[in-house]
């Protein structure tokens, strides 16, 4: 069993950055790979970015590409989103979760086992 805690959520001006932390506890050892979601009021629950846990690949949506970097910290059982050049579009939950075996379905949602509870980012004009 896995459980994931989200934090660094905030408010931001446009343009600005901040950093979220996805912290792993429990079964680590079986997270295959880790994702980012988003959803905003009223919107299907969006892709954002996902790392796979052994080789360190990474993928990005096209609306973050460039402008959010995703990565982890092992040995500490932690993952980041750097966002950079936030927009108020960016404004979302945003949600860690794991997928605990191999999918080619990377932006998948319902690929993903494992969810945190969520944080808040606010991006202001």
């Amino acid at each position: 069993q896995v459980q994931l805690v989200e934090s660094g959520g905030g408010l931001a001006q446009a343009g600005g950055s901040l950093r979220l932390s996805c912290a792993a506890s429990g079964r680590t050892f079986s997270m295959y790979r880790l994702a980012w979601f988003r959803q905003a009021p009223g919107k299907e629950r969006e892709f954002v970015t996902a790392i796979t846990s052994s080789t360190g690949s990474t993928y990005y949506a096209d609306s973050v590409k460039r402008r959010f970097t995703i990565s982890r910290d092992t040995a500490k059982n932690t993952v980041y989103l750097r966002m950079n050049s936030l927009t108020p579009e960016d404004t979302a939950v945003y949600y860690c979760a794991a997928a605990q075996s191999f999918s080619p379905q990377v932006r998948l949602a319902t690929r993903y086992d494992v969810w945190g509870q969520g944080t808040q980012v606010t991006v202001t004009s």
